[in-house]
């Protein structure tokens, strides 16, 4: 019997737990070039409204970045929230696994004027379309930078003392 077909083993588990993995190997690319390039990012940043940006960064400039990561075509298709984030970015980049096609991004609905793609594995990545600058307005980017700065130092602080969790909860995103 294959590991799929026992009853104690939830197919759907399986593929959330490979798409999981499949993410963060993007997301792994994506950090290792943006590093090269001074652009510096927090993975599952929460944002005002009750969405979550997949990677949220600055880079040397002070711009906000956002990459939105898909490994599966199912995913990229069905994602209707993803315009939410532009709001909250200078420039939005879809992250996407070397394997998937992405020629639906060159469509209108995904605002290829406004939308950079980055392919990207485990170990690097590649930019294939930059990203346009289309700058915030300076007074919300001064809040999100602000907001992107005290999530990762609370992350920072919390991972080397725990205790530290239960301060400042209600003020992580």
């Amino acid at each position: 019997m294959a590991a799929s077909d026992s009853p104690l083993i939830d197919s759907s588990d399986s593929a959330a737990a490979a798409a999981e993995a499949g993410a963060a190997r993007v997301r792994r690319g994506i950090c290792r070039l943006f590093a090269r390039n001074d652009v510096w990012c927090l993975a599952e940043m929460p944002l005002r409204g009750g969405r979550r940006a997949d990677l949220m960064g600055i880079d040397a400039k002070g711009h906000v970045v956002i990459v939105e990561i898909k490994v599966s075509r199912a995913d990229l298709l069905g994602d209707a929230k993803w315009t939410d984030y532009l709001q909250f970015c200078d420039r939005f980049y879809w992250g996407l696994a070397p394997e998937l096609d992405r020629a639906c991004l060159d469509l209108g609905e995904f605002l290829p004027d406004r939308c950079g793609v980055i392919v990207a594995d485990g170990y690097d990545a590649e930019i294939l379309r930059p990203a346009p600058l289309l700058q915030m307005a300076a007074a919300r980017r001064k809040v999100e930078v602000e907001r992107l700065a005290r999530a990762a130092l609370r992350r920072m602080i919390t991972s080397a003392d725990p205790h530290t969790v239960q301060w400042g909860a209600d003020s992580a995103s």
